[in-house]
């Protein structure tokens, strides 16, 4: 195996912590309605019900740099897949309404932690030249979990009481070979130098990632290092940072109120209102998640090329232009046919390609080597915050004021991203993260 094979490897193996993050997102969507029938549950309930997840994730995004910081990369990403293991199987086998409750937010802590540890992992062992591919990889796993999950969801269908309890469970499997996997990286060699002071070990790691780089790279980290400064959500707080501070909370904020997560979470119901069967619904949430996937690819194979900001740009125009579309189909009640699954696919497309591929990058890219792992934890929480708060809300809202006014808001978010990208948004690609993360 060369060293350019070897970089991937381990990218990927950090990277497989997406794919189970989500799949554990979207999954709850091919049985959330079967849930709140089980239950009997009221929508506030029920909207619980699909967000404890994600209240878990705010959690495990506000905390997950600590491990991070203190045990290192790999023993969190080891962390990771543990939580997400128990949770497949405490999910699957729950017996009240309660116990569903703490074995979902458990996952949703595994979620959290995945999206600040496994991003600002791959970031620290990658080359510039290949950084935005290599760390995108984390979203093209979220985002072909989610293909996967829906494919699942379908394939397994509401054949039984029990249905549920195999969509849930079948996260199981990938999560052990997860952890299997996760034996064979070694840690990251910038909190090895920054964390334990060793330096020759770190060495090691960074000569198979960039060789000609190797000795350029320590200096600059050695050089944090000295700086005396502590890595603690105080000092992140500090003037200094208050620049990737507002980037990362913008670009995580804009990345929700786009209504990513309402579409992916409530596929099929939205799919029954624009009045699709629940079949028919099923299978046009698993074109979601195919569109997903190969926009995300586009997105991967551009996003060293263009850079990230070029990209957001393009995202923006597209995202505003199919949600205003959809808006427009709900508003005059022409939901004939596919119209509504086509406008939201044109929508997945833009966002997998622009937001989707470029935020976990950007995120891992902006903040200094001494504050990285809690600018992370800041930008994960800001994004999951805002995910958690729209789809505990969103039941209520599409049902209180139906799909035309809930999409015109998501599309005047978008103007806002467009103005954000347009005047604030620098470009990082091809630079060495100590370059990038100046404060």
């Amino acid at each position: 195996m060369n060293n350019k094979t070897k970089v991937f490897f381990w990218s990927i193996a950090a990277a497989l912590g997406g794919f189970l993050f989500g799949f554990d997102t979207a999954v709850i969507s091919g049985c959330e309605q079967t849930l709140q029938k089980l239950w009997n549950s009221s929508v506030f309930e029920h909207g619980l019900t699909v967000s404890i997840a994600l209240i878990g994730t705010v959690i495990g995004a506000l905390y997950g740099g600590i491990p991070a910081d203190k045990y290192g990369r790999k023993v969190s990403l080891v962390i990771i897949a543990l939580l997400y293991l128990v949770s497949a199987l405490g999910s699957a086998l729950a017996f009240d309404w309660y116990s569903f409750l703490i074995f979902r937010f458990i996952g949703g802590v595994g979620v959290g932690i995945s999206s600040v540890v496994a991003p600002m992992y791959i970031s620290e062992i990658a080359p510039p030249s290949r950084r935005g591919r290599l760390v995108a990889l984390f979203q093209f796993n979220i985002v072909f979990g989610i293909l996967i999950a829906y494919l699942s969801n379908y394939l397994i269908g509401n054949t039984s009481e029990n249905s549920w309890r195999w969509m849930l469970g079948v996260e199981a499997f990938p999560a052990v070979l997860f952890l299997i996997i996760l034996f064979f990286i070694p840690e990251s060699p910038r909190w090895l130098i920054l964390k334990k002071n060793e330096v020759d070990k770190a060495r090691e790691i960074l000569n198979v990632s960039d060789a000609e780089e190797t000795e350029s790279v320590i200096k600059g980290i050695l050089a944090h290092s000295e700086s005396g400064i502590q890595s603690s959500f105080k000092a992140l707080f500090k003037s200094k940072y208050s620049k990737p501070i507002t980037l990362a909370f913008l670009i995580a904020f804009f990345n929700q109120v786009s209504g990513i997560n309402a579409i992916i979470y409530y596929a099929p119901r939205i799919f029954e209102m624009a009045g699709l069967g629940s079949e028919a619904s099923l299978l046009s949430s698993a074109g979601i998640g195919l569109v997903n996937l190969f926009a995300t690819l586009l997105g991967l194979s551009l996003i060293d090329k263009f850079g990230r900001r070029s990209l957001m740009l393009v995202g923006s125009f597209g995202l505003i232009l199919a949600l205003s579309l959809v808006s427009m189909a709900f508003y005059t009640d022409h939901l004939e046919g596919m119209i509504v699954p086509i406008y939201l696919f044109i929508f997945i497309a833009f966002f997998a390609m622009s937001q989707g591929a470029v935020i976990w990058v950007f995120i891992s890219e902006i903040f200094p080597n001494e504050v990285r792992a809690n600018g992370q934890a800041f930008g994960s929480f800001t994004h999951w915050f805002m995910a958690a708060l729209i789809s505990y809300t969103f039941p209520f809202i599409a049902q209180t004021f139906g799909g035309g006014t809930t999409f015109a808001f998501f599309a005047f978010m978008m103007v806002l991203q467009l103005l954000f990208v347009w005047k604030m948004m620098p470009e990082t690609k091809g630079t060495s993260l100590e370059e990038v993360g100046v404060g």
